[in-house]
């Protein structure tokens, strides 16, 4: 099938003629979804979202992640954080606006605007963090959410390392040793009473830098309903809060909170530890090459160590 004839029938559902249609083509960079841009006659530029099919192998989280993405743009835009404006969606498809600008990791900002730039990202992410939702984990639905965060976030823990039994991933520690030490650390999560919007994917690559200004954050399939101290490990990966000054600073006018008690270091550091399971268990699914896998091994492997050392009483 064609990129055309596959692009045509969401148009519709969005109320867009076939003729409007001026071309399509792939765009790549993404590991999971597939993405086409979409260009009108009227120079109107898109962005079709596509899942890949069922069948293909995926974490248990993965499960209708469009659906999230769709949720969070409408919630982010409410509270004057830019992001692609949805046409439209279904089930199994988002139409989306195309944002200008090249993603922070393509093309870095001069160091001179690093810092101003970090700080007006700290107050995104902040702003984001003033909506708050129905109920803790994914909108999906794919992890049962529990009544609480405490039982929502193990449960997503436990899905995960589910998943790396699955697909035969050897950790660098046991599945056992993490679950016994996320146990013993989840106390810490009582202390989250209110679902807030969390992107949890705001590496460089989703920031999109246009003019020498923040022109939109994308990919928000991977938003939960969680903890705000979740989103402070996407947004410094490898690191932690306490290193981006100019982050916490501009995260504090946007409405966070930024005075770190040991409860609230204990959370961050279960949220490494998940997120650094993604990192690793992912690869297997996605069969990711040689390149990647000396990265995960080089960085990766070592920060998750580190932070299960965190949780160790």
């Amino acid at each position: 099938m064609t990129a055309a004839a596959t692009v045509t029938p969401f148009l519709e559902a969005a109320g867009i003629p076939a003729a409007e249609l001026a071309g399509c083509e792939p765009l790549t960079g993404g590991t999971y979804n597939t993405l086409l841009r979409v260009r009108l006659r009227a120079g109107t530029r898109l962005v079709l979202k596509l899942p890949p099919p069922r069948e293909v192998p995926a974490l248990a989280y993965e499960r209708d992640l469009l659906r999230g993405e769709v949720m969070f743009y409408r919630a982010a835009a409410g509270v004057g954080v830019p992001v692609p404006e949805v046409v439209a969606a279904g089930d199994g498809f988002v139409l989306m606006t195309e944002c200008a600008g090249t993603g922070w990791h393509q093309a870095p900002p001069p160091a001179a605007d690093r810092d101003r730039l970090r700080r007006a990202l700290g107050e995104l992410a902040g702003r984001l963090h003033t909506v708050t939702g129905p109920r803790f984990g994914y909108p999906s639905g794919a992890i049962p959410a529990a009544d609480g965060w405490r039982g929502t976030f193990l449960a997503m823990l436990s899905a995960l390392l589910d998943d790396a039994e699955r697909y035969a991933v050897r950790l660098p520690v046991p599945a056992e040793r993490i679950r016994a030490l996320a146990s013993a650390a989840a106390p810490a999560l009582d202390e989250v009473t209110v679902p807030v919007l969390v992107h949890f994917d705001l590496w460089d690559g989703n920031v999109l830098i246009d003019g020498g200004e923040i022109s939109a954050l994308i990919d928000g399939e991977r938003m939960m309903w969680g903890d705000p101290l979740a989103e402070l490990t996407s947004l410094n990966l490898l690191g932690g809060p306490e290193d981006d000054a100019a982050l916490l600073a501009g995260y504090a006018v946007g409405g966070g909170r930024t005075a770190f008690d040991e409860a609230a270091h204990l959370r961050m550091a279960l949220y490494r530890c998940y997120l650094y399971l993604i990192m690793l268990i992912e690869a297997a699914p996605r069969g990711y090459g040689a390149d990647r896998h000396a990265m995960l091994d080089a960085r990766v492997k070592p920060a998750l160590r580190a932070a299960l050392d965190r949780l160790a009483p």
